[in-house]
């Protein structure tokens, strides 16, 4: 769906844009899907702050979305509509089942309202269908993937992002991420058809603060604005340098140029190609 530029009635609105929802089902969520989603402003259980920068925003409903779809193999669902969901960059699709179920999906690229769509081993290769991947034909993109047997969708759920299927070798499929990154995951892992939807979102421009808080976010300030207490960069006469050899997060640690991701994880062993080395072969 476009993009739609605001007219410049204030400064902040000059370089605003908002998605055209013209697409979308002009009705209310389903209720026996949503809940109330209670804020944690980035707080855990004990109440200490885990994510900096979180608080505030308007209140919202949650969506439940169904990133499984097996337990409905071969039932037909109807899409009755497609939804603005602000829970996430994607919209999603409110399906009708044969069964008289309703569920809530995410909504692929070019998904009509009226359109017929099925979660199977093996089908009809068509936006939105999903099977598993042994099934699906090399260079097809997907989404939604599992990656573990029966867990549900995991990876590529973000607007626009879809993954290729380069192919199936020796029980496992090898997929081409969004990141660059092509690695192994069981052949018979399922997979939704398609791209995921709203693939312009990330055109669209703030444009102002304000609409960051309505969003959640609170500001964030440069380390070396804080004080030497506050921040290993802080301290100093006025926007002074950070005096260190490199930059270091608020509690001492490296944050440029150091590895933050275990080593020892266990899916490391499923990667065939590291995403790095896609961006330093351009």
């Amino acid at each position: 769906m476009p993009v739609k530029k605001l007219k410049p009635t204030s400064p902040g609105r000059r370089n605003m844009s908002v998605a055209d929802f013209s697409g979308l089902t002009k009705k209310r969520p389903e209720k026996s899907l949503t809940f109330g989603k209670k804020k944690c402003s980035g707080r855990n259980s004990s109440g200490s702050i885990t994510v900096r920068h979180r608080g505030g925003g308007h209140k919202r409903l949650y969506r439940i979305v169904d990133f499984k779809r097996t337990d409905k193999l071969g039932i037909t669902g109807k899409v009755a509509s497609l939804e603005y969901d602000p829970n996430r960059s994607a919209y999603i699709a409110l399906i009708h089942y044969e069964d008289g179920e309703k569920r809530y999906v995410l909504a692929p690229e070019g998904l009509k309202e009226g359109d017929q769509i099925v979660c199977a081993d093996r089908t009809k290769v068509k936006t939105g269908n999903r099977m598993q991947m042994k099934n699906i034909p090399s260079g097809y993109k997907v989404y939604n993937i599992e990656m573990r047997l029966g867990q549900g969708g995991k990876i590529v759920r973000s607007a626009g992002a879809s993954a290729t299927l380069a192919g199936c070798d020796s029980g496992f499929a090898i997929i081409e991420l969004p990141s660059g990154e092509t690695r192994k995951v069981h052949e018979n892992c399922h997979a939704s058809i398609g791209a995921v939807s709203n693939s312009e979102h990330n055109l669209i421009r703030i444009g102002k603060a304000g609409r960051m808080r309505w969003l959640g976010r609170r500001p964030q300030v440069l380390g070396k604005s804080m004080n030497a207490v506050d921040h290993p960069h802080g301290g100093g006469e006025g926007h002074s340098p950070i005096g260190l050899k490199a930059p270091k997060t608020p509690w001492g640690k490296k944050a440029l140029g150091v590895k933050t991701r275990n080593a020892k994880k266990d899916s490391n062993r499923l990667i065939v190609r590291n995403r790095r080395l896609k961006k330093r072969r351009r």
